[in-house]
């Protein structure tokens, strides 16, 4: 009799442990159709609260549930995972955009002439001679092709170099927190890089002599005004934009689905939310 009373006692203790959880998973599945960055965010903070509380009976079961809800994951595995979507994320732009038409054949980030050259454009056509104006703009986009592999170190280093707090800004900022938290980590590294190289690929894909022989052209017509293009400063800061440009849309998808990245440590993380 003792021990039957004893195990309706275990019983009953063991279900008022399990009553927090059920609670907490039963709030997680009613959230099913929020984001996964929402959940990780709200997830940061319950392991961040629970691993700073003093140990007690009320902290333990915290803990206990927070652990059971992540699957064990510690601060460092999430944060861990969070830096691993937004690195796949990075890769995956760089890697598109260094492609041949990466830039050339998108409508969203081509490349067009400085707004200087539009004249000397719109005054070439009139003498048949467009194609000059044409065959530079195709090989700005070269350019901007040709260096684009070389922002993947910096946007990689930018994120592991991301902070537990850098980590908690982004998931509880606007939907382009990411995009601009790389901004401003890379932006005045990326263009002191990239000058020197998109200088060095719009000599080696004929930018320069293209741009050279089309106003030499134009000023060989008569009446045409003087006209002035910065083509490096040009193509430098639209390869820039046209990267960010990407690196926003990765972020956007991303913060909808990180598992579509198929990596272990994000289906393990992730995988449950």
């Amino acid at each position: 009799m003792k021990h039957s009373s004893n195990s309706r006692l275990k019983t009953a203790s063991n279900a008022l442990t399990l009553v927090p959880l059920c609670v907490a998973l039963i709030g997680f599945s009613q959230s099913a159709q929020a984001s996964w960055w929402e959940q990780g965010a709200s997830l940061l903070k319950e392991v961040q609260q629970a691993q700073s509380e003093p140990t007690t009976p009320s902290a333990s079961a915290s803990k206990t549930s927070v652990s059971s809800l992540t699957n064990g994951l510690s601060t460092e595995e999430i944060q861990k995972a969070f830096k691993e979507a937004l690195t796949k994320g990075s890769e995956t732009v760089v890697n598109k955009l260094s492609l041949k038409d990466g830039f050339n054949k998108d409508a969203n980030i081509h490349i067009p002439l400085p707004k200087s050259l539009k004249t000397v454009q719109d005054t070439l056509n009139q003498f048949g001679m467009g194609d000059l104006m044409n065959d530079v703009e195709l090989k700005i986009n070269r350019a901007a092709e040709a260096a684009t592999p070389e922002a993947k170190a910096l946007f990689l280093k930018s994120i592991q170099e991301m902070s537990f707090e850098d980590v908690q800004k982004i998931y509880q900022g606007p939907e382009d927190s990411a995009t601009q938290y790389l901004k401003s980590k890379t932006a005045a590294s990326l263009k002191t890089k990239m000058s020197p190289l998109i200088e060095q690929s719009l000599n080696e894909v004929g930018a320069i002599t293209a741009y050279d022989k089309a106003i030499s052209q134009y000023k060989n017509l008569p009446f045409v005004p003087d006209v002035k293009a910065d083509l490096l400063d040009h193509v430098v800061t639209e390869g820039m934009n046209g990267m960010f440009y990407y690196i926003a849309q990765e972020e956007a998808a991303i913060r909808k689905d990180p598992i579509k990245q198929s990596t272990s440590l994000l289906k393990k993380v992730f995988g449950g939310l």
